[in-house]
């Protein structure tokens, strides 16, 4: 049909316009969750080593190892949490939660650094962690390794709600673009249909009295094909005279 024709690149702008909301929405909220969660479980990480080490500070002076052991196992329970060791201030390993041995990667390690590192390590996966000092580093540092496979887990999960929302709202507003220009296609292939029918002297009734009664531009338009149509042949601008006007409101 060519008056659907008419609005093919209005469809495709439609298209267009939504694809790059959605893609920017998306790439927005990809970088927000992802942002927001990570800074949140490492900043709950940074707390739970602060915790350890306040509360370690009686238990290193009492030299009761087997109470801090038990501590810092209680602490690995919390999600997202995957390891916790204490080392002293001479880089002696005084509690710790790996099995059955504390790894390669963490023995290399500078114990007394308390900046955030991402680690990644053989058979257990990727990690950041983060420490914090007991009594300014003169008793000991205590290290919290968060697992950033987890997190990137509920990354996903949280980004993948919010996908599939911004979708829906695409189908739906694909689908109701669609309809809204249809709806504005229908009167012009309508009206198409009204100038053939004139033409061909095939007017029908009821077409031409739906057409005439409308008060917008569909109606002006097949006013002023029924005056033209009722017009005598050699009249108008090479007749003698200039034409009356077409009856109706012509805008």
């Amino acid at each position: 049909m060519k008056v659907q024709k008419l609005f093919q690149r209005t469809r495709f702008g439609i298209f267009l316009l939504f694809g790059v909301i959605v893609l920017c929405t998306s790439a927005l909220c990809i970088y927000t969750v992802d942002t927001q969660l990570t800074s949140e479980y490492e900043t709950n990480s940074q707390n739970i080593a602060k915790s350890i080490a306040d509360s370690s500070v009686d238990i290193l002076l009492n030299r009761n190892l087997a109470t801090l052991q038990s501590m810092i196992d209680q602490f690995v329970e919390i999600q997202g949490i995957r390891y916790i060791y204490i080392t002293s201030e001479d880089g002696e390993y005084l509690a710790h939660t790996f099995v059955p041995g504390i790894p390669e990667e963490i023995l290399a390690s500078d114990h007394a650094n308390t900046e955030p590192v991402e680690r990644s390590i053989p058979g257990l996966g990727d990690f950041l962690e983060v420490g914090s000092p007991i009594l300014a580093g003169v008793a000991g540092t205590v290290h919290v390794g968060m697992d950033q496979d987890e997190v990137a887990l509920k990354i996903q999960r949280a980004i993948g709600q919010q996908v599939i929302l911004i979708c829906i709202f695409l189908v739906v507003g694909v689908l109701a673009s669609i309809w809204l220009v249809n709806l504005a296609a229908k009167p012009l292939a309508e009206l198409l249909a009204y100038a053939v029918s004139i033409a061909g002297n095939k007017e029908t009734e009821s077409t031409a009295d739906d057409l005439l009664g409308r008060d917008d531009e569909v109606g002006d338009l097949a006013r002023l094909f029924r005056h033209i149509s009722d017009q005598p042949p050699g009249s108008g601008a090479t007749g003698s005279g200039a034409p009356s006007a077409p009856p109706g409101n012509v805008r």
